[in-house]
């Protein structure tokens, strides 16, 4: 067996150790030109490695092994994939042959005036008091982002950022929706974490094929802070300023340009689509 390994910012060759133990595997490095030149692929890092890498894995439709190993680690949490073991595990179990390959979904982002462009997420894009997170998060030192940098970014801006007016188009069981409202955030879920270990989307299935939207209206900063920690267990379903669907897609615009974020990064502005690709990534490799 053949297996390209890619490394994020932060990793080497040393982070290959326990994987090489005991495999007869070849190892390579870096993205390979074709899918005739490996048999899988390992990634080392966090979701913005991944985010990073999406368009090659689409192209390439090789089993995929992502190693947590960034300052966040949501795609690989989807997958029980928590620690390095876990990981080592699921890949002892691929190389055995067993059934441990899914084929899973991604996000696209479509802006609207370059529709010939399509970007990936794996995880979560999102508008509104995520990319204000998300873009400040960003500006911390790697270390502080790994522990705790989303909620430390989150906590000053849940008291002075404002609702946006915002209009969103999309299928919900069969009905087409139209919402224009005040949006103080606004997710679009393919896993259900976001930000290190937020279930914003505590329904989203990688593999099902729908994009789950949630939305959060206008709050008072006071019931603002209490949402928040309800985010990290998924209970904020329950609020009457938050709503939740399950779509295939979703058209976003705005009366100024906002920004779209996704998987931490920052991807474009609106007006855009997100949608669903089902099955876009031809295997991740899991622990089951």
């Amino acid at each position: 067996m053949r297996a390209a390994t890619i490394f994020g910012l932060g990793t080497s060759t040393a982070n290959l150790q326990p994987f090489r133990a005991g495999s007869a595997t070849q190892w390579i490095e870096g993205v390979p030109a074709s899918s005739s030149d490996a048999d899988a692929i390992l990634i080392f890092g966090g979701d913005g490695t991944i985010h990073r890498h999406l368009p090659s894995m689409v192209r390439l439709q090789l089993p995929v092994l992502v190693v947590p190993a960034g300052s966040g680690n949501d795609f690989t949490r989807a997958f029980k994939l928590r620690s390095v073991r876990d990981s080592v595990q699921a890949w002892r179990k691929f190389e055995s042959g067993a059934s441990n390959v899914r084929a899973i979904d991604l996000g696209t982002i479509t802006e609207t005036g370059n529709r010939d462009t399509k970007h990936y997420f794996a995880c979560v894009a999102g508008c509104g008091l995520d990319t204000a997170v998300a873009r400040a998060a960003n500006r911390m030192p790697r270390w502080l982002r790994s522990h705790g940098g989303y909620a430390l970014s989150l906590l000053p801006l849940l008291f002075k950022l404002p609702a946006l007016p915002m209009h969103f188009s999309y299928a919900a069981s069969d009905n087409r929706r139209v919402v224009e409202q005040l949006t103080l955030l606004a997710a679009f879920a393919n896993t259900q974490y976001y930000g290190d270990g937020m279930r914003i989307a505590p329904q989203a299935d990688p593999t099902d094929g729908k994009l789950d939207f949630c939305l959060i209206s206008t709050l008072d900063p006071f019931r603002l802070f209490c949402l928040f920690p309800t985010v990290y267990f998924g209970r904020h379903l329950g609020i009457p300023e938050v709503s939740y669907s399950k779509t295939e897609r979703v058209k976003v615009e705005s009366s100024t340009p906002q920004e779209i974020y996704a998987d931490g990064e920052y991807v474009c502005d609106t007006p855009v689509e997100i949608s669903i690709e089902p099955g876009a990534l031809r295997g991740g490799i899991a622990q089951a």
